[in-house]
């Protein structure tokens, strides 16, 4: 196979909070608007932003990691994105050289022109100084332009622009305007599915974008064919239900597509509104929002009975971070109101003020290795004694504890299955 062009855009910024999602969702939208095809990917660990791109672009956004999916993994993606698309955007994480693996060894590791957007509410010429800065840090990246974020009127995006390197392309700005702005809660920001005006906040934003900013294609990028081998039929004949709605929603795309890949028939169910569990041969549980609907889940006493029999029959659960809360005796909301679940562990969970734990995560299981990451507010006290510590490649803590029972496997950790899709055939064969 011969490598495929494609024009493509990483966006990055120096720091988190700078506005990266909102613009990266209103140029995909904007771009659709003209009749393009777009594509979008998310660098690292993140399942809401995705849930916006993937609305703002018509198209599934899947995440780009070079630990938890592997160099040969993305390169694989992208190179299938640049199939039939017109556009190919790159959400970048945190700063630009933030973290290990980075959003720069990513654009440096693949060719990617890389767009600073910069809050440039409360700076003059300070602006084009960040922009440099980002551009010489490491001669290798090629940082293209900037975008300013939060500029209230026209004669400020002047003095902004002009304020730039020479050869540095000025992408235009963005008013801080609610119209468009995406809201926050405590995990990140408000999924796409509760807002019931998202499309007309992206349509405002590319609309604005369109009106002070550029809409020409970024420069082509050349993508290279990546032969990866088969996914194997492991699952061939399995039928697994999986949890999704708007208490169980952290799902990886590219987690689903393994499990077809792998011959798996998926049957999704929603814990909130379903009486009973369909008749299936093992059950995916993953993460979300329990704790908002944590009166609903206990409520729903038939399927607890479902999900409590398929257990006791010694069937297949994986159950990740929200989906393991599901599991416990009881979880206790933030208001320190405590609501029964499940109880398949000897444990219970509390919801907390602060972040609890955040980082890559390496599972070693008897079934296999798995990488993944873990980002929750809930501590967990079990009597359970776990199986086995996930380790951080960073070296640093969460070690977070993965149990079983039976064939129940419960953990903080959310899997990214293609890290190891024999492993995860394991864990959910009948």
């Amino acid at each position: 196979m011969q490598a495929r062009s494609c024009p493509a855009l990483m966006i990055s910024a120096p720091a988190s909070g700078q506005g990266k999602t909102t613009i990266t969702a209103a140029l995909a939208r904007l771009h659709r608007n003209l009749g393009r095809h777009v594509r979008v990917f998310k660098t690292g660990p993140d399942f809401i932003d995705p849930m916006i791109h993937s609305l703002a672009s018509a198209k599934p956004c899947y995440q780009l990691d070079l630990w938890m999916g592997g160099e040969a993994h993305c390169k694989a993606m992208l190179f299938e994105a640049a199939k039939d698309a017109d556009l190919i955007l790159i959400e970048g994480v945190m700063g630009l050289f933030d973290g290990q693996p980075s959003s720069a060894d990513l654009a440096r590791r693949f060719g990617l022109p890389v767009l600073a957007v910069i809050d440039g509410s409360a700076m003059a010429q300070t602006f084009g100084a960040l922009a440099h800065g980002l551009a010489i840090y490491q001669a290798d990246l090629k940082l293209t332009g900037a975008f300013a974020n939060r500029v209230t009127n026209p004669g400020h995006a002047d003095m902004l622009q002009a304020s730039l390197p020479d050869g540095m392309d000025f992408y235009g700005f963005l008013p801080p305007d609610s119209a468009f702005s995406l809201p926050e809660r405590h995990l990140g920001l408000v999924q796409a599915s509760e807002l019931d005006d998202i499309d007309n906040r992206l349509n405002a934003a590319a609309k604005a974008i369109e009106t002070t900013g550029f809409t020409q294609l970024p420069p082509a990028v050349s993508f290279a064919p990546e032969n990866l081998s088969p996914a194997p039929k492991h699952l061939q004949g399995c039928k697994i239900a999986i949890a999704r709605d708007a208490a169980f929603s952290f799902i990886y795309q590219a987690n689903l597509d393994l499990l077809v890949d792998m011959g798996a028939e998926l049957v999704f169910f929603s814990p909130l509104k379903d009486t009973h569990l369909p008749l299936v041969d093992s059950v995916y549980l993953p993460g979300g929002y329990p704790e908002l609907h944590a009166v609903a889940l206990s409520a729903n006493q038939t399927l607890a009975a479902d999900i409590q029999r398929h257990h006791a029959q010694h069937k297949p659960i994986l159950a990740e971070c929200g989906g393991m809360l599901y599991l416990t005796q009881a979880l206790t909301d933030i208001s320190g109101i405590r609501h029964p679940m499940l109880g398949l562990l000897a444990a219970e969970a509390s919801m907390q003020a602060r972040l609890s734990a955040l980082g890559l995560q390496e599972m070693s299981l008897n079934e296999g290795k798995l990488r993944g990451h873990t980002f929750h507010y809930s501590i967990m006290l079990s009597n359970e004694t776990p199986v086995a510590h996930a380790t951080s490649p960073n070296g640093a803590k969460p070690q977070e504890a993965i149990f079983q029972s039976g064939r129940l496997t419960a953990s903080y950790v959310h899997s990214y299955f293609p890290s190891n899709p024999d492993a995860v055939a394991k864990l959910l064969k009948p």
